[in-house]
């Protein structure tokens, strides 16, 4: 891995469905409640009048390697391919960094 690559998570869209530990704990054997990513909640609280605050975000650990082995076949990681919300984006850091600029709830993370 040389670390020019990462996954841009857009939490508009995450649905917290933990698809993604999932596939990452099967992919690599991990023991039950391990995983490179994992899904963290905020909320739910009101805000003001009918607005909201209830987020999912996945955060990656230290054990996450990008799925090495399945991006050295040019397979996609196995949480962005099991994404069903389809909220997180594989590829070049620059190129994922400029997508930075769509709008303010995403996060790169450069693993």
């Amino acid at each position: 891995m040389d670390g020019k690559y990462g996954i841009l998570v857009d939490y508009d869209w995450c649905t917290g469905c933990h698809s993604c530990e999932m596939a990452c704990q099967m992919e690599h054997g991990f023991p039950i409640g391990q995983s490179g990513v994992q899904v963290c909640t905020m909320g739910p609280w009101l805000i003001e009048g009918e607005t909201w605050q209830y987020d999912f975000a996945p955060i990656f650990g230290d054990q996450c390697d990008l799925c090495a082995d399945r991006t050295a076949k040019g397979e996609l990681p196995t949480c962005v391919h099991h994404c069903q919300a389809n909220c997180m984006t594989y590829g070049p850091l620059d190129e994922l960094s400029a997508l930075l600029a769509d709008h303010r709830k995403q996060t790169l993370y450069a693993l």
